[in-house]
C-alpha cells in the first residue's frame, strides 16, 4: 500500500491520507515534500507494487560490456527495441600518432569475448580519460604521456563541448594508458580487448534475470569519472565537488548529506549490508560525517540473508560487494596486479556472477509476511563504467548546487560543471510486478533511485540533481497483480574456482581502487604510516582504524 510520512515521521497509508485530506486535495495541493506522487496518476497506481528496496551495486562494468548481446536483431516481440551491440557494425579507430607506433589495424570492431578477466589491465576511469574515450581527444596533446596527478587543463576536455559525443576515443586511450603504465605500446591482442563485451553465455545470471524481468538500456552513471563520485552521487546526490578518486584522503570532508539520513529523519528504516572480509564498508568510508551517528544500521552481508529469510529485512537496503579479499565485485584487474606473477585469477567477472545469483534467490525464496518476493523490488547495477567499451553518448544533468559547499567554494574539480552524466551502467530490475522480457528505454541517472524512494516515502530532495531529474522508477511496473514464484527463473551461475588459500590473497597487491579505500580509513583514524601494498597488510591496517574509530562496536 501507498505509504506517506507525516510530519511526525508516522505512516499513513493512502486510504487514510486521501480521506484526511480530500482527494482533490491531496491530487493537487499538499505541500513540496511529495509533489510528484500527488499529481502522477501512474506513480500513484505504481507505488503500492512494492514495499521493500535492495540495492545491489557491483562495480567499473559498461552497459555493452555486460548487457550488449543480450538480445539479437528481431528477438524481441510487441514494438520493444533494445539498444545493444548486436547486428551492429560498431567499432573504433586507432587515432595514434604514427611517430608514437605503427598499427596494422585502422579500426578495431565490438566483439563478443568469453575471457571474464578482460579487460585486463584495468582501463583508465578518470575524469581526462573518460574525456578522450568520449570524444576521442587529448587536450593538451602531452597528457597522453601524464599520469592523472600531473595531468594539465583542459583535461581532454573539447571545447565546445559536443552535444553528443561520438563514443571513439576507447582505443586511444587504452593504448595509451597501457603504454604509460608498461612503458610499451600494446599489441593487437592487447588493446583490442578494450572493445569486447560479454555475450549472455558468458553471463548467464545477470543476462536471465535481464530477461526474464527487466532491462534498463538507457540507465547512466552519474559522473563521467570513476568509482567515488559515483557512489556518492548515488548515496548523496553529490560528490562534494570532486571529479575523481584521487587524492583519496580528501573523501574524509564529504559531508553532503545521503539518502540515509533522509529515511532517518521521517522514521524509515534502512541498512547497509556487506562483507566483512571487508572489515570496514566503503559506504561508510565514503560518507562518515554523515554517518557516523548511524553505525548501527551497518550490517553484514549473512545479516542480510537472515533478514531476507526471516522477514527482517528494512525497507532499504543496500548490498556492497566484497572488495578486498578475493574481491568479488566484477572491477577488473589493476595494472599493478598483472605485474604480480603470483596471480593467475585477476577480478574475475564470475565470482561477482555467483554473489548477484545469491541475493537474488535469497529474494525469490522469501517467504514472511513482512518482506516478500512479492513485495521486494530488487535492482541490480553498476557504480561506473570502468574504462569499458559502450556505444551510447551520456545526457545531460543537473548539476547538483548553485554553489560548491564549504569548503570547495574555489569551484569543482578540473572545472567539470557536473551537467553531464556518465557512460552507460548495466542495470536490471526484479519485481513481480515485471513482464517477462521488459526493456525500459527510458533515461535513468543514478540519482533516479533516490527520487524513487523520495517518491514513495516523502522526504525532501537532496541537491538539485535528485530534485529536478525527470525520471523515478515507480513508473517501470507492467503487470497488475504479482507473478506467482513458478514464472521466476533458475539461475546458474557458471563454475567458478578459488584460485588459492588466505596467504595467497593475504600476498596479493592491493588495485588503485583499493588503496584509495585504505587510504581514506587511514586519515579517518589519522594513522599516519607509509600505505600498505597488500591486501593481508592492507586488512590489518583496516582494523586498527575499525579499533580506533568504532572502539566496541560490532559491524
Amino acid at each position: 500500500m501507498l505509504q506517506i510520512i507525516s510530519t511526525k515521521g508516522r505512516f499513513v497509508n493512502r486510504r487514510d491520507f486521501l480521506k484526511l485530506t480530500g482527494s482533490s486535495v491531496a491530487l493537487g495541493t499538499i505541500g513540496s515534500a511529495f509533489p510528484s506522487i500527488l499529481k502522477n496518476e501512474t506513480v500513484l497506481a505504481n507505488i503500492d507494487k512494492y514495499e521493500y528496496v535492495v540495492v545491489l551495486m557491483l562495480e567499473n562494468r559498461s552497459f555493452d560490456n555486460m548487457l550488449g548481446y543480450l538480445y539479437s536483431p528481431g528477438e524481441l516481440t510487441n514494438g520493444q527495441s533494445f539498444e545493444g551491440v548486436a547486428g551492429k557494425n560498431l567499432s573504433n579507430p586507432l587515432n595514434i600518432n604514427p611517430n608514437d607506433t605503427i598499427y596494422s589495424r585502422d579500426s578495431i570492431k565490438v566483439y563478443p569475448d568469453s575471457i571474464m578477466t578482460n579487460p585486463s589491465p584495468d582501463p583508465g576511469e578518470e575524469y581526462p580519460h573518460v574525456n578522450t574515450q568520449l570524444f576521442g581527444t587529448i587536450l593538451p596533446d602531452s597528457n597522453k604521456y601524464r599520469h592523472i596527478s600531473t595531468m594539465q587543463p583542459p583535461f581532454n576536455e573539447p571545447f565546445p563541448v559536443p552535444d553528443t559525443a561520438s563514443m571513439k576515443g576507447f582505443v586511444t586511450d587504452y593504448i595509451y594508458y597501457f603504454k604509460l603504465y608498461f612503458g610499451r605500446y600494446p599489441k593487437d591482442d592487447e588493446y583490442k580487448i578494450i572493445m569486447s563485451c560479454f555475450p549472455p553465455s558468458a553471463v548467464p545470471v545477470i543476462s536471465t534475470l535481464a530477461k526474464e524481468f527487466a532491462v534498463c538500456d538507457h540507465w547512466y552513471s552519474a559522473v563521467p569519472s570513476q568509482t567515488y563520485c559515483n557512489r556518492s552521487f548515488f548515496n548523496a546526490a553529490s560528490s562534494w565537488g570532486f571529479v575523481n578518486n584521487a587524492p583519496s584522503e580528501r573523501w574524509v570532508q564529504n559531508a553532503a548529506p545521503t539518502v540515509y539520513n533522509r529515511l532517518s529523519e521521517v522514521g524509515v528504516p534502512w541498512k547497509v549490508y556487506f562483507d566483512i572480509l571487508d572489515i570496514i564498508p566503503a559506504t561508510l568510508l565514503l560518507h562518515l560525517p554523515a554517518l557516523i551517528k548511524h553505525l548501527d544500521r551497518f550490517c553484514s552481508f549473512d545479516k542480510f540473508l537472515n533478514d531476507v529469510k526471516n522477514g527482517d529485512l528494512p525497507k532499504y537496503s543496500f548490498v556492497e560487494p566484497r572488495m578486498h579479499w578475493f574481491h568479488n565485485d566484477e572491477h577488473p584487474p589493476d595494472e599493478g596486479s598483472l605485474q604480480n606473477t603470483n596471480f593467475p585469477g585477476p577480478s574475475n567477472v564470475l565470482a561477482g556472477e555467483q554473489l548477484i545469483h545469491t541475493v537474488y534467490e535469497a529474494i525469490k525464496n522469501s517467504d514472511s509476511k513482512n518482506n516478500n518476493y512479492k513485495n521486494t523490488l530488487l535492482i541490480i547495477t553498476y557504480d561506473e563504467h570502468g574504462g569499458c567499451y559502450d556505444h551510447v553518448p551520456p545526457v545531460r544533468v543537473t548539476p547538483p548546487y548553485l554553489n560548491i559547499p564549504v569548503p570547495y567554494t574555489h569551484g569543482n574539480e578540473m572545472g567539470f560543471n557536473f551537467d553531464r552524466s556518465g557512460i552507460r551502467v548495466p542495470a536490471v530490475l526484479v519485481s513481480a510486478y515485471l513482464k517477462k522480457n521488459t526493456v525500459i528505454n527510458t533515461t535513468i541517472e543514478h540519482t533516479s533511485v533516490i527520487k524513487t524512494l523520495k517518491e514513495k516515502f516523502g522526504f525532501n530532495h537532496l541537491t538539485n540533481r535528485d530534485e529536478f531529474n525527470p525520471t523515478s522508477l515507480n513508473n517501470v511496473f507492467n503487470l497488475d497483480t504479482p507473478r506467482d514464484r513458478s514464472t521466476w527463473p533458475v539461475t546458474v551461475p557458471r563454475p567458478f574456482k578459488n584460485y588459492g588459500d588466505r596467504e595467497f590473497f593475504d600476498n596479493e597487491l592491493l588495485t588503485g581502487f583499493q588503496r584509495g579505500l585504505v587510504v581514506i580509513a587511514m586519515k579517518h583514524a589519522n594513522i599516519n604510516e607509509p600505505v600498505p601494498q597488500t591486501v593481508g597488510d592492507a586488512l590489518e591496517i583496516l582494523q586498527r582504524v575499525k579499533q580506533v574509530m568504532f572502539p566496541g562496536f560490532c559491524f
